[in-house]
């Protein structure tokens, strides 16, 4: 587990990016209710999340529990560092959908925040997404995403994730 000194030091730009990371949160959600529809109307929930180095460190994984006003689900995130393009790839896996994988964000950090974009699509549409890891060298981190609908002129912010350490 990091210590104080560990989420001070920098590691921008190398596998170690998402090493503050490690260990037991609980994590406090909003989120859009619907997105992209110019809803306001926020959702919030709970859930907690342990994220792990993975492959001696190159790759990462967390494992999470979101409670959802419409139940729980189970989910995980993979990480992996791409060393010759100093470039992080991120996939999704959600066990509501266990035949499916989503495209993987790409993206890195700079001045200590992570910035990651995919091409995607949503309700058959396409789209850009965006996620955000910020004050990732902190006691509280924070998570975003984000959709475009026009190229990434401009953004939806429609989820957001504080992080409490547990333990």
């Amino acid at each position: 587990m990091p210590t104080i000194t560990d989420l001070t030091t920098p590691h921008e730009g190398t596998c170690h990016d998402f090493d503050p990371l490690f260990g037991h949160w609980r994590v406090h959600h909003r989120r859009l209710r619907d997105r992209l529809a110019g809803c306001t109307e926020w959702e919030l929930f709970e859930g907690v999340s342990h994220m792990q180095p993975l492959m001696g460190g190159q790759g990462n994984v967390d494992h999470n529990v979101l409670d959802l006003p419409s139940g729980r689900y189970r989910a995980s995130t993979i990480r992996c560092w791409d060393p010759q393009n100093q470039q992080w790839s991120i996939w999704w896996l959600d066990a509501r959908m266990p035949g499916q994988i989503d495209v993987p964000m790409v993206g890195k950090f700079e001045g200590g925040d992570g910035v990651f974009y995919a091409d995607d699509t949503f309700r058959g549409q396409p789209i850009k997404v965006r996620f955000l890891w910020l004050r990732t060298r902190t006691e509280t981190p924070r998570w975003e995403q984000a959709f475009s609908q026009d190229g990434g002129k401009t953004w939806e912010t429609n989820w957001e994730m504080d992080f409490e350490r547990i333990g």
